[in-house]
């Protein structure tokens, strides 16, 4: 069996969810891709912007990591896993995953496998600076509490 193709773009460009979902949907053995986007929100209000940080190298390895954990759960035809860095305002795209596979359980497990993941272990660091200042994000206990359904 051949290797499932991953990819995992970190950048500070954006990026085209309709080319990112139809280099997926190429593939012979894909019935179905699941995709998700995540924002730049702004919760409390009064969200300047979102400033994200990582280390260039270690990222990449680590969300390839992750993505080759979900190809060996699930029989995935392809994975795509994009996220960005630097200066974002509110309402621009953070992030992008997206699976393929032959039947859309498998691709919806697995996505949902992924963004439990990207938003506990990825390493990336957040600070969001409104018009009162600048503070870091820690992950959620929501987030956190989420790894524990894939424990097996």
């Amino acid at each position: 069996m051949s290797a499932v193709p991953i990819r995992v773009v970190v950048s500070d460009a954006p990026f085209d969810l309709g080319a990112e979902a139809a280099a997926l949907e190429a593939g012979p053995e894909t019935g179905a891709v699941v995709t998700f986007t995540g924002r730049v929100r702004d919760v409390a209000g009064g969200l300047r912007w979102m400033e994200i940080e990582h280390y260039p190298g270690m990222t990449e390895r680590a969300l390839e990591g992750i993505a080759r954990e979900a190809t060996d759960r699930w029989p995935l035809s392809g994975v795509t896993v994009i996220h960005r860095h630097g200066r974002l305002a509110p309402g621009d795209r953070i992030m992008m995953v997206a699976t393929a596979s032959r039947h859309r359980e498998a691709a919806f497990e697995a996505a949902a496998f992924l963004m439990d993941y990207l938003k506990s272990r990825a390493p990336f660091w957040k600070k969001e600076v409104t018009e009162d200042g600048a503070e870091w994000v820690a992950a959620a206990e929501k987030d956190e509490a989420a790894l524990g359904r894939w424990d097996s």
